[in-house]
């Protein structure tokens, strides 16, 4: 299945910084977004619009497959109270091979820009990418996709059955044999 990120650029008080990006919102796409794909990249943004609270992005090209050794991921994905979209997010400093030409100008405005580079639904694939260093948010899950990835984890995930371990105090001590 293909999907598409919206990346708000949000304005905000601070005496810092003028603004943070966040993902907004993870959306099915259908083509609707773009008419071509990058040939040199997958992945393309463009500017979508500006209003008082800042700007809106959305970026194509970002494929979802489930593995079934990713079950228990997904499981405690849907198990959480809001199951969510994790989106992988990198600042770039270079652009050019992930944004459309009629937005390029705008983006290399700034001397970074939030790209999203992954999407996932699995909770570990997501701490993988969190102890990687990586920049990692979740998006709420409508409740349609919700439901599409907790049909997947009813027909793949089976926990594993717990074994008990015997304390060590009950195992016996290893000493040396006396002289």
């Amino acid at each position: 299945m293909r999907f598409a990120v919206l990346m708000r650029k949000q304005n905000i008080d601070n005496p810092w910084i003028s603004y943070r990006w966040v993902p907004q919102e993870v959306l099915p796409d259908f083509g609707q977004f773009s008419d071509n794909s990058n040939a040199k990249n997958p992945i393309s943004g463009h500017f979508l619009g500006r209003d008082a609270d800042g700007e809106s992005w959305v970026f194509t090209g970002y494929e979802l497959d489930l593995f079934p050794d990713e079950a228990e991921g997904y499981y405690l994905n849907v198990s959480a109270t809001t199951p969510c979209w994790f989106v992988m997010w990198r600042l770039e400093e270079d652009v050019d091979r992930y944004i459309d030409e009629q937005s390029l100008a705008l983006a290399k405005s700034e001397t970074t820009f939030a790209v999203p580079h992954r999407i996932c639904v699995s909770y570990n694939e997501a701490a993988r990418l969190l102890d990687g260093g990586e920049s990692v948010d979740t998006v709420p899950m409508t409740d349609e996709h919700a439901s599409w990835l907790q049909e997947y984890v009813n027909d793949n995930y089976r926990p594993e059955v717990k074994k008990r371990h015997k304390p060590a105090s009950f195992k016996g001590a290893e000493r040396p044999a006396e002289e």
